[in-house]
């Protein structure tokens, strides 16, 4: 593997209201290599979105405060850089496309507006900005990409506004693309073009992707390794392949037991007894010793570390085997 182009080791986020302290991720640390996918996986209300937001310290401060940790972007520390140099950081070279296109989008701007204004922001060597916009509009398969970039938003199927988002993104030519929920509220069709778009285009560009997703079964597809959240920590770091052949951790192997797979004949899907717990009613010990069916006695009282416990596979958990 190649040198990491992206650190992040013991990170810690709380959101800091009236009355008290909500701790929404903890001592979470992975990295991601230059061309690498890395697809963080978990259940809503996992801390994955603010982790990926926290990678260019866009979270609101307050309440968010980053309470420990580090975050390095090509060896250079995020947490120490001034205001113009994140600038550069956000969009330059760590671009995002969130997860509800509709709502990321202005409505109130066109296509054009919009990617050109990300355009002349990041790349000043561009001289012609409208072909640039369409050119990124056609990598994306936007038909006719010069007369659409002049539409609105709302004129736009969803699956067409995805693409006009990692157009945006990949246009200020970005080192990390980050996903976060990509496919969500796309049809399965949809979906399968937009994570066969970005593959491509990972191929073609050399980029890195952090992939945020609470669905494994298209991780197999893009990732080649995976990163499993919950409640705020993180409980497997495996490659994508033997994770998904063999999961060690009992949530991750709970998380594969409910997604449908072809040839496998149930009545009913295997859902995770119990519920995620609440930021900030996290249990004592393990977060997931409730709903575990590996659980001891101790895992109440005695919270695990995250031990390699093969060459590059990381779990958090004793009674893993």
């Amino acid at each position: 593997m190649s040198q990491p182009i992206l650190q992040v080791r013991n990170l810690c986020i709380d959101f800091v209201l009236e009355d008290r302290t909500i701790e929404a991720v903890k001592d979470a640390s992975f990295e991601l290599a230059a061309g690498e996918t890395l697809a963080i996986v978990g259940e809503s209300g996992s801390g994955k979105s603010v982790t990926a937001l926290a990678l260019t310290r866009l979270l609101p401060v307050p309440p968010a405060v980053i309470k420990g940790g580090e975050i390095l972007f090509d060896g250079e520390s995020v947490m120490t850089m001034d205001a113009a140099r994140l600038r550069k950081l956000r969009g330059g070279k760590i671009a995002y496309i969130f997860q509800e296109p509709s709502t990321s989008l202005n409505p109130v701007y066109t296509v054009r507006s919009q990617i050109g204004e990300a355009i002349r922001l990041h790349r000043r060597d561009v001289t012609d900005v409208d072909a640039e916009i369409v050119r990124w509009l056609d990598a994306v398969g936007i038909v006719d990409p010069a007369a659409r970039m002049h539409d609105y938003p709302h004129q736009l199927s969803g699956g067409m506004q995805q693409r006009v988002m990692i157009a945006m993104a990949l246009a200020c030519q970005p080192d990390v693309l980050v996903a976060d929920e990509p496919t969500t509220a796309l049809d399965v069709t949809i979906q399968a073009q937009i994570l066969e778009l970005l593959r491509e285009l990972k191929q073609r560009l050399r980029m890195s992707i952090l992939l945020i997703t609470h669905n494994l079964g298209i991780v197999g597809d893009i990732a080649d390794r995976v990163a499993v959240m919950y409640a705020g920590q993180i409980v497997e770091l495996s490659p994508a392949r033997a994770l998904l052949q063999r999961p060690l951790h009992p949530y991750t192997q709970a998380l594969m037991n409910s997604v449908p797979q072809l040839g496998h004949e149930l009545e009913r899907l295997q859902a995770i007894p119990g519920n995620v717990p609440n930021l900030g009613q996290f249990p004592s010990g393990c977060r997931f010793h409730p709903r575990c069916p590996k659980a001891q006695s101790d895992c109440s009282q005695k919270a695990p570390e995250l031990v390699e416990v093969e060459p590059g596979r990381w779990v958090r958990c004793p009674y893993w085997k």
